[in-house]
This record gives structure tokens, C-alpha cells and sequence, in this order.
């Protein structure tokens, strides 16, 4: 079995401590702190755990205290309704005594609707074409960082194919858009719950790049310091989080140190499966 398989699905298995409670742990005690799609993947897996037959359509989070890799995290979950159609759940992530992450979570029963539409599928390359056979063949590609070399790499539950490669080496992206091929390293179980709780994992990766991709800045800057302030999504259609999905992104408003991103995760068939948003606090050290 596969490195990453184990990963993955040992971040997303939580050990249940008693009725309503969860516990989480990290895979790399050696972070600053720990990542928010972890934050993210872990309560939806709680949350999950205390619905039997529905589906989360929509959770919104909010990152409130730096979590510490080298600690346990308790996830206590509040049940605080359960109605014909919807259930909501209340996820609070623990450590110290202290909350440093919550989140709501809603889950629908299925059903039939009257409208259905959807935006279109930006008009990018498939993923093929960024793989590091193909990259590689690119005077840039020795340039680059190495932590986004280290994305064509297979040591991470996720892989992450960038589209606007040329933006880590300082390239503006004058409409501030940008586009990422994302998906598990291994294949998952045939459990829909787990691929949304797989993807609500992926989601946060890059994110606040976005809000300085207008201005041929990353993250991997050491003169910024970013971090996720809450985080927001909507599951439309069912999808494979072991399939690459496009992440399409953009940041339609950055001020006062902080910047709003929005993104969308469609099928290489077009479909549109997830929205996503997040506000971050994104500034430049003094």
C-alpha cells in the first residue's frame, strides 16, 4: 500500500473518546502549526460521524488560535439539529482547554430540484501537460522554488499540479486569476463522505497565493506573513477526490491586511463540484 494512502486516511481517522468526541492528531509534528485543511478535513470526518444518510452541502469555519502539531486535537461535536431534510452540526477543535478552530457544518437529505446551472469550466491545459517530465523541459523549471518543485513530488497526500507556473518566479498575473490541478496521491475508499472530508483538506492549500498573484508575490516570500482567517464551502455535485479536479481561483478584494479569495473546483468533464472562500490575513513583515 502506498505511502500516501496510509497518510491520508490516518489524518482523516479520528479515534472516537466518547459520545460526540473525536480525537486528531498530525502527521508532521515538526510544523510551526498546524495546517487549516487539516483543521478543515478532521471536523468534517466528526462531524460526519454523528449523521447517518445525508451529505454535507455547506460548512463555514473559523480559524481562531494557531494549532500545535505536537498535540493531540479533541473534536467535540454539538448536534443541534435534526429536521426533515437538513441536520447542522457544531464541530469545536480543542487543544489546551482552549478552542482553536470551529465550524458548522450542514448536511441535505437528496433531492430532486427545479433549477440546475452552473459557470463553465475555465479553458486551461489538462493536467498532463505539468507533469515534471514536461516541465522539466522548461528553462524555468530549474528556477524555481523548491517547495513547488516539491509538488511534483509523491511524499504528500495531495498532489498539486500549478497552471501559472510562471508566477513563482515573479510573474504578475494582471487579473489575479490562477488555476491549480489537485488530487489525492492515492486512491480512497468508495465513501463519498470521506472524498468531501478528503477535498475540504485539499481546499486550503494556496488559497491566499492567490491574493498576490496580482503582484508577482507567493506565499514562499519571507518578507509576507499569511494566515487563514475563516474558510467557507458549498459541495454541489458528487465528485472522486482521487480523480484531478480544477481549482480556478481569484482574489476579487485585498485591504487593511487582509485579503478575500473565492474559488471554484470543477471536473475535467466541466462539472462544477465545489465553491469555495476564504479571508485571510495577509501582510508584510515590518
Amino acid at each position: 500500500m502506498p505511502k500516501n494512502h496510509i497518510d491520508l486516511l490516518a489524518i482523516l481517522d479520528l479515534e472516537p473518546i466518547e459520545v460526540n468526541l473525536f480525537r486528531g492528531k498530525s502527521p508532521n509534528t515538526s510544523s510551526q502549526r498546524v495546517f487549516g485543511g487539516q483543521l478543515i478535513g478532521q471536523a468534517m470526518v466528526a462531524a460526519c460521524r454523528t449523521v447517518e444518510g445525508r451529505l454535507p452541502h455547506s460548512l463555514h469555519c473559523y480559524f481562531m488560535q494557531p494549532g500545535e502539531p505536537q498535540v493531540p486535537i479533541l473534536y467535540q461535536v454539538e448536534r443541534l439539529r435534526d429536521g426533515k431534510s437538513y441536520s447542522t452540526r457544531r464541530v469545536t477543535a480543542i487543544q489546551h482547554g482552549n478552542a482553536i478552530f470551529s465550524t458548522m457544518v450542514s448536511f441535505h437529505a437528496e433531492e430532486q430540484g427545479a433549477f440546475d446551472h452552473q459557470d463553465k469550466i475555465p479553458n486551461v491545459p489538462p493536467p498532463e501537460e505539468f507533469t515534471v517530465r514536461e516541465l522539466s523541459k522548461q528553462p524555468m523549471f530549474l528556477e524555481l522554488p523548491e517547495m513547488i518543485r516539491h509538488y511534483y513530488g509523491s511524499d504528500g497526500p495531495v498532489e498539486l499540479r500549478p497552471v501559472e507556473i510562471d508566477r513563482y518566479i515573479g510573474q504578475k498575473i494582471d487579473d489575479g486569476r490562477i488555476h491549480i490541478w489537485i488530487k489525492t496521491a492515492a486512491k480512497l475508499p468508495d465513501d463519498p463522505a470521506l472524498h468531501m472530508c478528503a477535498l475540504a483538506y485539499a481546499s486550503d492549500f494556496s488559497l491566499l497565493d492567490t491574493v498576490m498573484a496580482r503582484y508577482g508575490r507567493t506565499l514562499l516570500d519571507e518578507r509576507m506573513i499569511a494566515g487563514s482567517l475563516d474558510h467557507a464551502m458549498w459541495f454541489h455535485r458528487p465528485f472522486c477526490a482521487d480523480d484531478w479536479l480544477l481549482y480556478a481561483k481569484e482574489s476579487p478584494s485585498a485591504q487593511g491586511g487582509r485579503g478575500l479569495t473565492r474559488g471554484l473546483i470543477f471536473k475535467p468533464d466541466g462539472t462544477l463540484v465545489v465553491s469555495v472562500a476564504q479571508e485571510g490575513s495577509v501582510r508584510e513583515r515590518r
